[in-house]
């Protein structure tokens, strides 16, 4: 299927306190990405830490999720898993409570064959009536969707695209090339935005967004309404920010740049550290640098 997303997606942080996730805190962060013009939220991604979540905060979060949303924007809720039963459980959970879609992630640790990737995401399809969207990260995970087998999870009714975070445009190429006109294909990473969006990708999941929503947003409408030049300028200024996100492993930098902002976004949940002090003072001046207000 295509047609789902289109435009800017942010891959959210989940904002914790001491004793659990601060619910008031992410609204308060939905409410910022709705206002730039964010077309979806990603909950319970890889983003969000939902590995050191209970079951009974991934189900509140995303309740907060869509009640907070209103219909303003999409609601795409994190659901793989190393096991199928435990992703179909999952992404059963996630329609129930309201998502619009979800977001499975190659099974991990267990590192399966292409035909089982067919399998796990047949299954998953198989379970919701929602759209279901793959995501190809196997610097976590171990295991590639090949452009072969994109093909064939795109003949799949509501198999609704791929979120690409290969790293790898030459495969990101080929599975465009192979499943356009019956599914889409999503950025997922923000150092590839431009160069994906420009070759025939529907959208990007991002995580800078969670500080720059309005500028991935138009950064993507600038694609599609075939303002090139205006889109290079965007992506630029939008890099070196990027980069800064990833200066330690993903959500550290992000969560800390939320700080930055003034939100309560806490820190990250063991093992994750918080960010170290030679790092935040990069990140601080990247954000200086592309006009972010940072408090002290």
């Amino acid at each position: 299927m295509k047609g789902f997303l289109r435009g800017s997606a942010t891959a959210m942080i989940t904002p914790f306190t001491k004793d659990g996730v601060d619910f008031e805190s992410f609204r308060q962060m939905a409410e910022y990405q709705i206002n730039a013009g964010t077309d979806a939220f990603v909950v319970l991604g890889t983003t969000g830490e939902p590995a050191t979540m209970s079951e009974t905060e991934r189900a509140d979060l995303v309740k907060c999720a869509v009640e907070t949303a209103k219909g303003r924007a999409k609601i795409v809720v994190g659901a793989g898993s190393n096991s199928t039963q435990r992703a179909v459980q999952n992404a059963r959970e996630a329609e129930k409570l309201g998502a619009d879609a979800i977001l499975c992630v190659t099974p991990y640790y267990n590192k399966c064959t292409q035909a089982g990737l067919i399998a796990y995401y047949g299954a998953i399809c198989g379970s919701v009536d929602i759209p279901v969207i793959a995501y190809n990260v196997p610097s976590r995970t171990g295991v590639t969707i090949l452009p072969e087998t994109a093909e064939a999870l795109s003949e799949m009714k509501n198999f609704a695209g791929i979120k690409d975070a290969g790293g790898n445009m030459a495969l990101t190429l080929e599975t465009l090339r192979r499943v356009r006109g019956k599914c889409d294909v999503y950025s997922g990473d923000d150092l590839l935005d431009l160069p994906i969006l420009c070759a025939g990708g529907a959208a990007v999941i991002s995580v800078v967004s969670n500080l720059a929503p309005q500028a991935v947003k138009e950064l993507t409408s600038a694609v599609f309404s075939e303002q090139l030049d205006r889109a290079v300028r965007i992506s630029d200024a939008l890099l070196p920010l990027a980069k800064a996100c990833f200066c330690e492993v993903n959500p550290i930098p992000v969560k800390e740049g939320m700080n930055l902002l003034g939100f309560r976004a806490g820190v990250p949940r063991a093992p994750l550290t918080p960010l170290e002090e030679e790092h935040r003072a990069i990140l601080s001046e990247a954000m200086k640098a592309f006009g972010l207000e940072v408090r002290p």
